[in-house]
């Protein structure tokens, strides 16, 4: 893994106002993207993962949403001081997202190569011959075949994995240094999935682009992640390595998701599946806000929040009082040794 953190997100608190008061989406999230790193984002719908990126990108709606405290730190500067009209100059340019749904994200009254070619000349200076050369090339480097024609050829002519495909094209279309991609496999199919994933890895390494890539999938995250970071109710509740992780969760709710991963080795009737649902933004006032759905759970769990604590690997952190002592242990034995 690289050693140079291109990204950093300190502590970043963003809020929704509902009913006349802040509703907080995202409770004290930090993490660092390394220089050429894919790092994953995972947990279910209403964690917060796609309110982090979107906040990344300057782009929650303001009203309703606010980002109320933290710092997004990109290339020495704090992207949540910044006026609209500088973050325009590093969305799309410097930081790119491939958003959920292709159908909803390209325009169907425009062909492929129009809105392409209208991505780059919002950022480059090339001339009109040079932009479809450019958009050509783009389209080949994403594997679309027939590239020449398709630029003519308008979004519902084509399937939904060679529309994920344009949209790969189009964020990779100014060599981003970052790319966000938002659940970029959803409602493809397994064939599809596997070659989109197998694209964006092949696109980090070409270009040592950095990925974040977020998903609920934990079978994607093992494909193609080096680091990942397990989301709940607007909090990390766990960090690390991803082999780590995967052959040793600490938290309730990463196992839980572990167990949900349907295993074709397994002769089960039923999949399995945390019982109940995520809790509604800031309904939870006291306590770990997994409580209610964990079957570990003890008293002080719905009195007090757990921190983060750290394992033996200083990388991995868990959010849960089964761990606490873990990290005090830990700690003894790093300051006795002298480490």
């Amino acid at each position: 893994m690289k050693e140079k953190p291109i990204l950093q997100v300190k502590d970043l608190k963003v809020s929704f106002l509902s009913d006349k008061r802040l509703i907080p989406a995202v409770d004290g999230v930090s993490f660092e993207l390394m220089e050429g790193e894919i790092l994953g984002i995972v947990g279910e719908s209403g964690s917060g993962k796609s309110v982090t990126s979107l906040s990344t990108m300057g782009l929650i709606p303001c009203p309703p949403g606010k980002i109320v405290n933290g710092v997004i730190e990109f290339d020495g500067k704090n992207l949540t001081k910044l006026k609209e009209r500088e973050m325009r100059k590093i969305r799309g340019n410097q930081i790119s997202m491939i958003f959920q749904e292709p159908m909803t994200s390209l325009n169907p009254l425009f062909s492929i190569g129009n809105q392409l070619i209208e991505a780059l000349r919002l950022h480059t200076t090339l001339t009109k011959k040079e932009l479809k050369a450019r958009t050509v090339e783009l389209l080949t480097l994403v594997g679309i075949p027939r590239a020449s024609e398709i630029i003519n050829e308008h979004p519902h002519q084509l399937s939904g994995g060679m529309r994920q495909r344009v949209m790969i094209a189009m964020a990779m279309a100014c060599n981003p240094q970052v790319l966000i991609a938002d659940e970029p496999t959803t409602a493809l199919d397994v064939t599809i999935q596997a070659q989109i994933l197998s694209l964006m890895k092949e696109l980090n390494k070409k270009m040592n682009t950095s990925i974040i890539l977020i998903t609920h999938d934990l079978g994607v995250v093992a494909d193609i992640c080096e680091r990942v970071l397990v989301m709940y109710s607007g909090q990390i509740v766990e960090q690390g390595d991803v082999r780590t992780i995967l052959k040793e969760p600490k938290h309730p709710y990463t196992i839980g998701l572990l167990k949900s991963v349907p295993d074709l080795r397994a002769k089960k009737d039923r999949l399995y599946s945390i019982p109940g649902n995520i809790p509604r933004p800031g309904s939870v006032m006291k306590g770990c806000r997994f409580a209610e759905r964990c079957d570990v759970a003890e008293s002080q769990c719905y009195e007090a929040s757990p921190q983060l604590y750290k394992m033996d690997d200083p990388n991995h952190v868990v959010r849960c009082f089964l761990h606490r002592d873990e990290e005090e242990a830990n700690h003894h034995v790093r300051v006795t040794s002298g480490g």
